[in-house]
């Protein structure tokens, strides 16, 4: 058996789907815009993966957003008819999702857990990337096969100009500068 089951999983449902995708390893790194860099790829390509949890109870939910851009948690809770999203505790999180924090892909494989990604993810984007399961593992995924095998409740769930500041070119040049 694998250390690392999740990204196993997700793997072999790829290759079975017929998925175009494409592994990358690289330096274990969880942060959206510091993988991106590392990957070579847009911050807004990033899915953003959280799980949630609501003020109702029952079951979480994971919301995937663009890497860029920051979740509106009364959204994700408007979307599935919930009251009051708000994120996971870290147990909580690795426990349902069997992943580190950063290393959570935006797919479930828990039939308890429900998915939901902004449209934005999909329509910015002709490939989305991800940790994989794994801190040192990205897959770059075909958006339209994300979404026919992953299958997400897709719905309006990131806060309107709230782009996250520190993934901005302006911002990663001044990093670069300093």
């Amino acid at each position: 058996m694998s250390d690392y089951p999740v990204f196993d999983a997700l793997r072999d449902l790829l290759t079975a789907s017929g998925a175009r995708f494409r592994v990358l390893e690289h330096p274990a790194e969880g942060k959206s815009d510091v993988i991106a860099a590392i990957r070579g790829t847009r911050p807004e390509q990033g899915a953003k993966a959280m799980l949630c949890t609501f003020k109702d109870g029952g079951a979480t939910a994971l919301a995937v957003i663009p890497g860029h851009l920051k979740i509106d948690f009364r959204k994700v809770a408007d979307a599935l008819g919930r009251r009051k999203a708000t994120l996971a505790p870290p147990e909580l999180a690795a426990a349902v999702t069997r992943c580190v924090m950063g290393a959570v892909p935006p797919f479930v494989f828990d039939a308890t857990v429900t998915l939901v990604a902004d449209p934005a993810l999909i329509e910015l984007n002709d490939e989305i990337a991800f940790n994989a399961g794994r801190l040192d593992r990205s897959i770059v995924l075909d958006s339209s096969d994300y979404v026919r095998i992953a299958r997400p409740l897709l719905a309006d769930i990131t806060r309107p100009g709230t782009i996250d500041a520190s993934t901005t070119p302006a911002a990663r040049t001044l990093e670069a500068d300093a």
